[in-house]
């Protein structure tokens, strides 16, 4: 049986750090959120819906 090789591991997991790392400061320079990024914050803003209601589970009054 073969050994594992962790020097070359450690080196995919390096780059795919570094990878991830620059698409993230890219993301930061271009000023865009991303589409499949959720709110850093858990204060969304409420939406209401068209007809009026704040939302559909809420008792209108």
């Amino acid at each position: 049986m073969a050994t594992p090789n962790y020097s070359y591991e450690k080196r995919q997991r390096e780059l795919a750090k570094k990878r991830k790392a620059e698409e993230k400061r890219q993301r930061k320079l271009s000023g865009k959120p991303a589409d499949d990024a959720a709110p850093e914050s858990g204060d969304a803003p409420e939406q209401s819906s068209p007809d009026g209601s704040a939302e559909p589970g809420e008792p209108q009054t």
